[in-house]
């Protein structure tokens, strides 16, 4: 018997009059525009909230008419297609007409036994948190042997893929010329697509965001240790970095000869933002169909929050990145029964524990799609499940191998944050303020977002509050899915117990950007099927085209304003203007005599070097240590916070100790624009 909480029969709908102008979605749509158009700063919330209600109430209205629903899952086969897919009975019987292939007990046995071989060698050369040639060999060859082992070489399933967006089932007497233009409109939609994403990940990447901060120089001398031979599997520094961001960041230099640079972290981490779209698209694609898929990559390329966070030069994309192919091998191989899926999955959980720190609640959403699966009633293989997990583990080995030896430092910037006296009423309130993330406030970290706004532009945001609206209302396995996917994926931000006013943060929740915008795109296409109930085949094209123009070149506009505008002009008030102190260095040509003197809230003394294409340099001298200059032959440069229109901030104290120490130096304004980032310059000449 189907069960009510997994799935809503359609029967029990009644079906519109095809000659009848959908009104109820119109109204649905428009009311939730304005609504959300009532969230941008200033908030009116009280209106807003008024007007999502009614939103929401016309959404299920039209659900329970049948005029707008949410589109299917793709199934195992096209009679499956036609009908309510999410019956376990349904399921089942399929899944008992296509049994796996048993293992080929001599191979596998030899792959198995050789990568339990390679993987227990590697695990005990990992002890001194370096990657050797030896080491790194030995556990690459370990994956290749276990993935060896458990590939299935022929896939003994079909992936029918559900195309009805594009192509029919029945066969047509159209010409081939018209068929051939049909193969190639999906690439072509993908290809442009990535292309404007593209537009918006790159465009102005070396002035958006424009001067580095703090967490930029540590990030650097990470890199610059992996030159001077410290390969390591966990960098410790400043309260411990996974892995991946450094390597990549060092092959983003060679490839593009940026050096160890700023610009060097913001085409490595914009790269990696970029390359999430196709795994979004393959996600919305699995969970719906490849139009649902589209429209989710189109929206996320262009979205302020993705872009934001991609282009900022950290770890935080390497999120999203990985949290998209995990949970799309995943639900596919739920859906094909595919060992392979379930593999790809396992590899790819591993590596996203190597990318960015909240990616360690991924195993959690494992188990809460397991748990569901389970609840659902739906065949399930405990192997499969076991199979993910064990080739997460030898992905993951090297930072087990580093967590078991030193798990107070692998542990020590989660706990930094998430250990807190009297932690429950704070994780409450964190919760609802990243539920509130989307379309009410982002937070008020001005390095990665823009403060106090939604996460999400006007278009998305209402999509989004439509799409749970539906999701709730129709309640089938891959729908809880998706609420548990975003309620699971924020948790990284929502436990920020110790430093509440962090939360929320768009980085720490960036993974549930995915099921974000997958359930945006899969909205918009329930609502494009509305639209075009009745109409012909080119009647649909229009009315598709005409209504995802309209919306996404809303969307468009005001996520290029969100970034390029806004972000830029917060990012720049505050944000210290290290680069002109580089150029003062560089001009002066001899960085050994120069020195800047600290100052609280100020910059960080290693950014001027790095300008200056110094990568492991400290050039701060505290103002104590002054004197110890005396011994150095002259010219000499000092740098010192200078603050001309609030005396109160300006470092007078430096001044009269370098007017002591040295009374024939010439002191000069540094003017920048605004006015709090001019900075003093001391010469010493020669004598």
């Amino acid at each position: 018997m189907e069960q009510r909480l997994f799935s809503s029969k359609r029967a029990e709908m009644s079906t519109p009059a095809a000659d009848k102008f959908p009104v109820r979605p119109l109204a649905a749509l428009l009311l939730a525009l304005a609504a959300q158009t009532c969230l941008e700063p200033p908030a009116r919330i009280p209106a807003a909230l008024a007007l999502y209600l009614l939103a929401a109430g016309f959404a299920v209205w039209s659900f329970c008419r049948g005029e707008w629903t949410l589109p299917d899952p793709p199934s195992r086969n096209p009679k499956v297609l036609l009908s309510d897919s999410t019956s376990p009975e349904v399921e089942l019987q399929d899944s008992v007409k296509r049994p796996e292939k048993k293992f080929p007990s001599s191979s596998f046995f030899f792959f198995l036994l050789s990568s339990f071989i390679f993987l227990s060698i590697a695990f005990y050369l990992f002890g001194d948190n370096r990657f050797t040639p030896l080491n790194l060999s030995l556990w690459l060859a370990g994956i290749a042997f276990f993935v060896r082992a458990f590939w299935q070489g022929k896939n003994p399933h079909t992936d029918y893929t559900d195309k009805r967006d594009f192509s029919d089932f029945k066969k047509t007497r159209k010409s081939a010329f018209l068929r051939q233009i049909r193969a190639i409109r999906v690439p072509l939609l993908i290809f442009l697509t990535l292309l404007i994403a593209a537009f918006f990940r790159f465009h102005h990447l070396a002035s958006v965001p424009a001067e580095p901060f703090s967490d930029h120089a540590e990030k650097l001398f990470d890199v610059y240790d992996i030159t001077q031979g410290e390969a390591r599997v966990f960098f410790p520094r400043n309260t411990g970095r996974e892995a991946i961001q450094f390597y990549w960041t060092l092959l983003a230099a060679a490839l593009f000869r940026t050096g160890l640079s700023f610009q060097s972290l913001k085409i490595g981490s914009a790269l990696l933002g970029f390359f999430t779209l196709p795994f979004i698209y393959l996600l919305g694609r699995e969970i719906a169909n490849r139009r649902a898929g589209l429209l989710a990559m189109l929206f996320a390329g262009v979205a302020y929050w993705p872009n934001v966070i991609s282009r900022i030069g950290l770890r935080f994309p390497l999120y999203p990145l990985f949290v998209a192919p995990t949970f799309y091998f995943l639900l596919r191989g739920l859906r094909t029964n595919s060992r392979n899926d379930f593999l790809l999955s396992g590899l790819f959980l591993g590596l996203g524990l190597h990318g960015y720190t909240p990616f360690r609640i991924a195993p959690l959403l494992v188990l809460v799609t397991f748990l569901l699966h389970l609840f659902s009633r739906r065949p399930i293989r405990l192997s499969h499940y076991a199979l993910l997990l064990f080739a997460a583990l030898i992905v993951f080995l090297p930072l087990l191998r580093y967590s078991l030896e030193f798990s107070a430092e692998f542990w020590n910037r989660a706990a930094s944050r998430a250990v807190a006296p009297n932690p429950a009423p704070v994780f409450v309130s964190n919760l609802w303020n990243a539920l509130l993330m989307f379309n009410v406030n982002d937070g008020n970290i001005f390095v990665n977002s823009i403060v106090h706004r939604p996460a999400l532009d006007v278009v998305t945001g209402a999509l989004f509050v439509l799409g749970l609206t539906l999701l709730l209302a129709r309640r089938r396995f891959l729908d809880l899915w998706l609420v548990a996917a975003i309620l699971t994926l924020i948790l990284p931000s929502a436990f920020s117990l110790a430093f509440p006013v962090e939360n929320p943060a768009l980085t720490r929740a960036g993974g549930a950007l995915a099921p974000v915008f997958v359930l945006a795109g899969m909205t918009l296409d329930g609502l494009l099927s509305a639209f075009s109930v009745g109409l012909k085949r080119s009647g649909e094209a229009v009315i598709a085209a005409g209504v995802v123009g309209i919306l996404f070149a809303a969307s468009a506009v005001q996520n290029y304003d969100l970034v390029f505008r806004q972000f830029a002009a917060q990012y720049d008030r505050v944000v210290w203007r290290t680069s002109e102190m580089g150029e003062v260095v560089r001009a002066f040509g001899n960085p050994d005599r120069v020195w800047i003197v600290p100052y609280e809230q100020w910059v960080d003394t290693r950014l001027p070097a790095l300008w200056a294409g110094i990568p492991n340099r400290d050039l701060g001298l505290p103002r104590g240590k002054l004197a110890d200059t005396l011994q150095l032959p002259a010219p000499k440069l000092f740098i010192f916070k200078a603050s001309p229109l609030a005396a109160n901030f300006n470092d007078t104290a430096a001044l009269e100790e370098l007017r002591r120490l040295y009374p024939q130096g010439e002191l000069t304004l540094h003017e920048s624009e605004p006015w709090w980032q001019s900075f003093w310059v001391y010469f010493v000449p020669v004598r």
